[in-house]
């Protein structure tokens, strides 16, 4: 009776859900002694995995829930090993049960999922697994959140019968620091548990694929209306309104340029810029986002790198800007297209072709074969140690990095992303641009972040959830704000600079909000590693995410720590050098190729937290000491902290190299940061201070080095 009831079944739900099951291998290598460890989607789960998984297995599950009486005839399939969450001899219980070697199935989060992704992971399964020395068998189960039957409703899209995979990873076993014992035995052991988990989140996410392709599964799974991009001309974007738009004018971009060919795209941050990004991937052309901040010799010499012929942009836009000489010097070296001579050449039958087009999408774009592993956009880097160098990311890169946040961070369609940073900006483009909308979020564009008055009621007019910034950025806005103006923010992270413990204060007690500090690059899609609601140490930038290899190689005079190489499926694809024009050199370090050298200082502590000690150019050497100069600004910060900073070096006869303090404090003196500086090396406070009227910044918002040192030759005396 058994086999019957679960073959009926197992036909049954392979035909309303398509169900596919993948890694059943893994499942019979696992052995006899196995601690299945399951996200949990929705009130399906136990039965998906009693009917698709073999043998007859055990399901530790929730005393009360197991004596539902719908549930009963389904876990009739299995065993039930009933646990009482606030007994603490359940888990005793579930140890000895497992030592009898069988194969059990628990759901470490305790509860079904509200967000759509892993919540709290209980330290206590980590500990049975341990304890137990059982095999832990990680299993996925997808697309059941989309079901009746989760608790999503009014978050997603719900449907009956939407397809559902199960994919099962290998196994291994979880064994804790030997040194640890009670409950620092058990945290341990949680914390190993967790990061497996999110590792399995991400490892199982369906990353290999292009940007045109994700948006076509999102507009799968959360509907053709569903808005998903507006900007300050207040005409929402649909996902099939985006998807036509792209088609339209993909179409005639593709008439003016080649495939595999680099397109320059000088446009601020609207939606028409999305869709020119997306129109240029669409037929396998490679947007290379121009820093219109760094001017028209900036420009130049992004374009020769990346040998740019055109350059699309906009008439109102030049105008608005105040481009007009940079783009009339530009144009002397490319051709300027202008989008609005686009919109004028478009007639009515090439608008109903791209409606038409949009409707078959899958039928034809699929066709096309562009490879994920394709280059998806050269973004430049800012300057701030030479020429710029182009950086390439491919399509893996951009949603690998995507599906890594996801792993730790949750998002929902209900989200709203108030996205300033400019696209030209790696955190504006793949995290304020392209996860929002590839993931059912709504993201309002605006075209500069320096507007600090505007943007808070900006956030306040749209009920924004969620904000990117930088720490010169974040400090601006809250002096600027209404306390309440960012009363609906769920997540604020901060990179691209140190956050400063004023900032994150004031954002603290003036809004009620926790920033959360991220690090990361360019070449690292951009984000290698972040702060989490459940992961948060302040003073470090987080964990590394997920599938990220690290090694940190020792530096002379650096006692704890050392320079960060990481490698792994966010890594650029590569290299395009001012001395080497339009060769992609792939990224190598010391430790091999596929690694690459951040040229950061950093350490990492025992639970993975990583610090940022400053860049490795970021260093002085005085009298034989090396010095960071990011921590001589954090002085600053901590003494002047409504002022900015930012230190330079000049030689030294007698140590080698002096620090100079730039500061907007007025009144600022050595004499006086020297009596506030108790416990620092002598060697660590500036020989010389410049007082400035304000801290020169590039468009990311990151401090100019190169500017600053001119004011100090401008004035080479200090003070």
């Amino acid at each position: 009776m058994y086999k019957l009831f679960k073959t009926v079944l197992h036909f049954l739900l392979k035909i309303i859900y398509r169900i596919e099951i993948e890694g059943l291998e893994n499942y019979h290598k696992a052995g006899d002694r196995v601690l299945i460890v399951c996200n949990h989607t929705s009130f399906l789960d136990p039965l998906l995995l009693g009917v698709f998984l073999p043998d007859r297995i055990t399901f530790a599950i929730d005393t009360q829930i197991s004596q539902r009486w719908w549930l009963k005839p389904f876990l009739s399939l299995s065993h039930v090993f009933p646990m009482d969450p606030t007994h603490p001899l359940s888990l005793k219980g579930l140890i000895h049960h497992l030592q009898k070697d069988t194969k059990t199935v628990i759901f470490p989060e305790g509860r079904i999922s509200v967000t759509g992704t892993l919540m709290k992971i209980y330290d206590g399964t980590g500990m049975v697994a341990d304890k137990s020395e059982a095999r832990v068998l990680p299993v996925r189960i997808d697309g059941a959140q989309y079901t009746p039957f989760s608790k999503l409703k009014n978050i997603v899209r719900l449907r009956w019968f939407p397809k559902i995979t199960i994919q099962i990873l290998p196994s291994q076993f979880i064994h804790s620091n030997p040194k640890f014992t009670g409950k620092k035995r058990r945290k341990h052991s949680g914390h190993i548990l967790s990061d497996l988990m999110t590792e399995m989140m991400f490892t199982t996410s369906r990353y290999q694929k292009t940007i045109f392709s994700a948006l076509l599964d999102a507009r799968s799974i959360h509907g053709g209306d569903h808005i998903v991009a507006e900007d300050l001309e207040r005409k929402p974007l649909s996902y099939n309104k985006l998807i036509t738009q792209t088609i339209v004018l993909g179409e005639l971009l593709k008439d003016i340029t080649e495939t595999g060919e680099h397109v320059g795209v000088m446009l601020p941050n609207t939606c028409k810029t999305l869709v020119t990004v997306l129109g240029l991937q669409l037929h396998g052309r490679i947007p290379a986002m121009m820093n219109f901040s760094t001017g028209s010799t900036g420009m130049k010499s992004a374009c020769r790198t990346a040998q740019v012929k055109i350059i699309l942009t906009s008439r109102r836009f030049i105008e608005i800007a105040k481009l007009e000489q940079d783009a009339a010097s530009l144009s002397q070296q490319v051709r300027l297209v202008y989008l609005e001579d686009l919109a004028q050449s478009l007639t009515f039958s090439a608008k109903i072709k791209g409606l038409v087009l949009s409707k078959t999408t899958r039928f034809w774009y699929d066709r096309q074969a562009i490879s994920s592993e394709s280059p998806a956009v050269v973004l430049f880097t800012s300057g701030s140690e030479g020429e710029p160098k182009g950086v390439v990311l491919s399509y893996n890169n951009i949603l690998a990095n995507q599906q890594q946040i996801q792993a730790r961070i949750n998002f929902n369609p209900l989200d709203v992303v108030l996205n300033f940073l400019p696209m030209f900006h790696s955190f504006g483009f793949t995290v304020g641009a392209m996860l929002p909308v590839l993931n059912g979020m709504k993201t309002f564009f605006y075209p500069s972040p320096l507007h600090y008055a505007i943007i808070p009621e900006i956030a306040y007019e749209i009920s924004a959830t969620i904000m990117f910034g930088t720490n010169t950025f974040l400090a601006a806005y809250a002096k600027k704000a209404h306390p309440y103006d960012f009363f609906s923010l769920r997540y604020v992270v901060a990179g691209a600079e140190k956050l400063q413990e004023s900032t994150r204060q004031t954002w603290a007690d003036k809004f009620g909000i926790r920033i959360l500090e991220g690090y990361g690059a360019t070449e690292t899609a951009p984000v290698a590693s972040v702060n989490t609601p459940q992961e948060h140490k302040v003073g470090t930038v987080g964990r590394l995410l997920p599938a990220i290899d690290y090694k940190l190689e020792p530096i002379p005079g650096i006692e704890t720590g050392g320079q960060l190489h990481v490698q792994g499926p966010n890594i650029l694809e590569g290299h395009l050098l001012p001395g080497n024009p339009g060769v992609l050199v792939p990224p190598e370090s010391r430790y091999g190729k596929g690694w690459y050298d951040t040229g950061d200082i950093v350490d990492v502590d025992e639970e993975g937290y990583v610090s940022i000690k400053g860049r490795s150019k970021r260093f002085a050497k005085i009298s034989g000491e090396m010095v960071s100069l990011t921590a001589v600004e954090q002085l600053a910060s901590s003494i002047w902290p409504e002022a900015q900073h930012a230190v330079i070096t000049r030689p030294d006869p007698k140590k080698g190299e002096q620090l100079v303090l730039l500061t907007t404090q007025k009144d600022a003196t050595s004499q006086y940061i020297a009596q506030n500086a108790e416990g620092v090396a002598s060697i660590s406070l500036p020989r010389k201070l410049l007082i400035v009227d304000k801290i020169p910044v590039l468009g990311s918002g990151k401090t100019d080095y190169f500017a600053a040192a001119e004011l100090v030759e401008q004035s080479p005396n200090g003070k």
